[in-house]
């Protein structure tokens, strides 16, 4: 939602920096058990040693897995319900046209840039180019998150009505059900694949309309109209759902990590979908956090780069892929500094590049069909 200064909230501005700054973090991580030379984890990984085992389960796990989840929840805190009188129609027209010309025009560029750098043939670009109506460019892989951030635009104009006449005692009847979907990836990692109805002719569950981000849209609703509790609650709360969800998530990782290994990246990622228990709890925790903070105005550098941040998430791979190569040097396990600080040295690096960059992009007449 496009704000005046007046209208601003401020800790959505620090969630958007934050969180932005996050996503770069994970990306950074993924060097380190990526199990080639691309620098993104595919469906295999591999860790190099113990070192790097323990850093990227802290950085990309503890640290940063709730940067997703923080973003679906600040739209949906912005979004829902949506403004008196706004039809679906106006809904759409004013949501995607913010964010799709600049999601073409990284689609485009993702496909194309890497075939004038020699990155891949231009035979390959021109099958991207192909495949784009049905997903992401092959060279975008983060862009996937752009798919669930559109439907919850889809489905907004479809529950707001609900929200904005439920109780809280029903919102939380939906929010326990989201809570109990958060429990399908491990089921399906440890008990069964089919579940609850699942089979090979039908692969929607019991909970299935409960499930997913949409669960994120109704709790963010629900903090926003229904939860009461002090500043001086939350933050302690906001702590403690913090640090036991972000410490499950990161151990989980080191748990299932095999130094010298190639391991199935989805086994080893097994509770790091943005969907599961460990990760609602600790983005829970981390937005409860968020809004206690009591400044009456974010620093304009806050500002600015939240306002930028959409860009910056989009054309950061262009950035960080060539620093963490640098660093990285073709050996995860002996880069050119250590481990430790390598991981959030490559993401400070990016997103500085990204925020200079997109700061320029937005001094050019018609930059928000570029970078929002």
């Amino acid at each position: 939602m496009k704000q005046t200064e007046n209208e601003r909230i401020i800790f959505v501005d620090y969630i958007r920096v934050v969180a932005c700054f996050l996503v770069m973090l994970v990306h950074a991580s993924e060097n380190f058990y990526a199990a080639d030379s691309s620098g993104l984890a595919g469906n295999v990984s591999m860790l190099a040693n113990e070192t790097n085992r323990f850093w990227v389960a802290f950085y990309d796990g503890t640290v940063a897995r709730t940067c997703v989840p923080l973003f679906m929840v600040v739209s949906a805190f912005l979004l829902v319900p949506m403004k008196p009188g706004m039809t679906m129609h106006q809904f759409y027209k004013h949501r995607f046209l913010r964010i799709l010309p600049p999601f073409i025009c990284f689609q485009l560029l993702y496909t194309f840039i890497p075939a004038i750098l020699e990155q891949w043939t231009w035979d390959d670009a021109l099958s991207g180019l192909w495949m784009l109506p049905f997903n992401f460019s092959p060279m975008g892989g983060h862009l996937w998150f752009m798919y669930p951030l559109i439907s919850l635009y889809l489905i907004i104009p479809v529950v707001s009505p609900w929200l904005e006449k439920s109780t809280a005692k029903e919102e939380l009847t939906f929010i326990s059900l989201f809570v109990l979907s958060t429990f399908v990836p491990w089921i399906h990692t440890f008990v069964t694949r089919e579940l609850w109805g699942e089979c090979f002719w039908n692969g929607f569950t019991m909970l299935w309309y409960c499930s997913g981000y949409l669960g994120y849209l109704v709790l963010a609703h629900y903090i926003r109209k229904h939860l009461t509790w002090s500043r001086s609650k939350r933050m302690k709360i906001g702590l403690l759902c913090f640090i036991i969800g972000a410490i499950f998530t990161g151990w989980s990782f080191w748990w299932k990590g095999v130094p010298g290994q190639l391991i199935e990246t989805p086994s080893l990622e097994w509770s790091w979908e943005f969907c599961t228990p460990n990760v609602l709890l600790a983005t829970f925790g981390a937005f409860l956090l968020f809004t206690s903070i009591g400044q009456q105005q974010a620093p304009r550098l806050v500002t600015g780069l939240s306002k930028l941040s959409f860009g910056m998430y989009l054309m950061h791979l262009f950035f960080l892929a060539p620093i963490a190569a640098y660093f990285v040097n073709g050996d995860p396990m002996n880069p050119l500094i250590p481990t430790a600080l390598a991981i959030p040295l490559i993401a400070i690096l990016t997103f500085l590049c990204c925020a200079v960059t997109s700061k320029l992009i937005s001094m050019i007449p018609g930059s928000k069909w570029i970078i929002g």
